[in-house]
């Protein structure tokens, strides 16, 4: 009776997690996935089901642990427990030691570590050439991270709390599933695992959210995790639509690249609704900073009144941020650093068919979705500026916008390979004052063409295609075939 008792709620789970997967399409059979594991309850399960799912889906794991032995023996306990786990399923395991020092006017000390994990994690994705870097949040996770951003004041952005895929590379498979649920799992798993001892300390807002908020929370409402994880989906299906409205509106009013920052038409700015203006400045900003941080309130308001303004020639309403008038139009940097390109800031969205333009190198792509037999012409003749995809395996939604550092792809005729852009553009002699202008087509699995220069492998058609994309370029490629 045990064991039947056990395996229909193991199942459901699985099922549970298995959804998410494929309702949020965080990864595809054959993959490499780069799965954080910290020895805590969810990453242990976490770690888990993806190594349940890996002989199904043919996918290739790589475990990380992130050591910054802040917390002394209890550290270097963590790092074995995690170490003998990953033996134990013959998982391959990289252990990655940090420094982390916290210093006047910076962040908190786990703003810092996150930041730091974050970035190492993704260096590493890359020396390994992982296609998505796993981890465990829950719905707990997301509720705890939307009442603190309430707590802050926050707008729309923060209450629709965390995404299942960031930045396209960093995925949440355990985001639909609660605490109790993940804890019931490795019960009936018989899973051991670890408890962080900083969890339990009210040094952390966090924590007091989570021991003293939630279960004032859950007495009143039983299910206040699992509603403000449904609250957090609808959320984020807005923010996700209003995103795209501020892409397309930010694309109509970047004109030119500015050395340093995004140079904009303050005029067409001033006629856009006081909402948009505000999203507009904080995606620019948030582009053009090295790590992608979202600017706060205070900062964008300030950008927003300079602009609207027109008298002060420079507003700095951070030290990251400057801001310069030149007649009706105006340029954003951030600090001193040399920013991304204008280009690098936008994503241009493309329909399926359409017309849409690139200002950077004064290109049109048209669009077109044609049956196998109608592609056929257009397959037999290659040509720099014209390519033809499976339409099935790119997906939507599609997107035209700058190189950024860091992007890699996986170039045909290189047999699954993966290569840097950066050294693409190296080895087929791209000038570097070319590279932040010249457009990149992408969609939600990847990087699928590099206009007039390469496709990739994981989008060409195949003897099974039926439907085909056709992208066009007009206007700023020759007609040879790619190099």
């Amino acid at each position: 009776m045990a064991v039947r008792s056990v395996r229909p709620a193991r199942t459901a789970f699985l099922k549970h997690v298995i959804l998410a997967i494929r309702r949020q399409r965080l990864f595809s059979p054959g993959q490499h996935l780069l799965i954080a594991v910290s020895g805590g309850p969810d990453s242990t399960a976490l770690a888990s089901v993806l190594t349940r799912l890996a002989p199904k889906w043919r996918l290739r794991l790589t475990a990380v642990h992130v050591n910054y032995r802040l917390r002394g023996a209890e550290s270097d306990e963590d790092e074995a427990s995690v170490i003998s786990f990953c033996k134990g399923r013959k998982l391959p395991l990289r252990v990655l030691r940090l420094a982390v020092a916290k210093r006047s006017g910076q962040s908190s000390l786990q703003a810092l570590a996150r930041e730091a994990r974050y970035d190492a994690m993704k260096r590493l994705a890359e020396e390994i050439e992982a296609d998505r870097i796993a981890v465990g949040h829950t719905a707990d996770d997301q509720a705890e991270t939307m009442l603190l951003w309430m707590l802050r004041g926050a707008g729309l952005t923060g209450l629709a709390g965390m995404p299942f895929v960031r930045d396209s590379t960093v995925i949440r498979p355990l985001l639909a599933v609660t605490r109790k649920q993940v804890l019931s799992y490795l019960k009936q798993e018989k899973l051991s695992y670890r408890e962080d001892s900083s969890n339990a300390t009210e040094r952390y807002k966090r924590n007091r959210i989570r021991h003293e908020l939630m279960p004032i929370l859950s007495s009143l409402s039983p299910k206040i995790v699992t509603h403000l994880q449904q609250s957090a989906e609808l959320l984020r299906e807005d923010e996700r639509y209003l995103d795209q409205v501020t892409r397309e509106h930010l694309s109509a009013l970047v004109t030119s690249p500015d050395n340093g920052g995004v140079r904009m038409d303050g005029r067409a700015f001033a006629l856009l609704h006081p909402a948009l203006q505000r999203r507009v400045l904080r995606m620019v900003l948030r582009n053009l900073d090295d790590i992608r941080r979202a600017p706060g309130a205070r900062v964008v308001e300030a950008a927003r009144r300079f602009v609207l303004s027109g008298r002060r020639p420079v507003c700095v309403p951070h030290r990251n941020v400057r801001l310069m008038r030149q007649g009706h139009w105006f340029s954003i940097a951030r600090g001193t650093h040399s920013a991304p390109g204008m280009l690098q800031a936008i994503e241009v969205p493309v329909a399926v068919p359409s017309v849409v333009a690139w200002a950077g190198t004064n290109t049109q792509f048209h669009v077109q979705l044609l049956s196998r037999q109608e592609a056929e012409p257009f397959l037999r003749a290659e040509m720099a500026n014209r390519a033809v995809f499976d339409a099935d395996l790119v997906g939507t939604p599609l997107v035209l916008r700058g190189w950024r550092p860091g992007d890699r792809f996986k170039p045909a005729g290189m047999k699954g390979k993966s290569k840097k852009l950066q050294d693409l553009f190296t080895d087929v002699k791209l000038p570097r004052d070319k590279r932040t202008v010249h457009p990149v087509l992408a969609a939600p699995d990847g990087i699928v063409w590099i206009p007039g220069i390469r496709r990739d492998e994981r989008f060409l058609v195949r003897d099974r295609s039926t439907r085909c994309l056709l992208v066009t370029m007009i206007g700023g490629g020759n007609e040879k075939g790619e190099r």
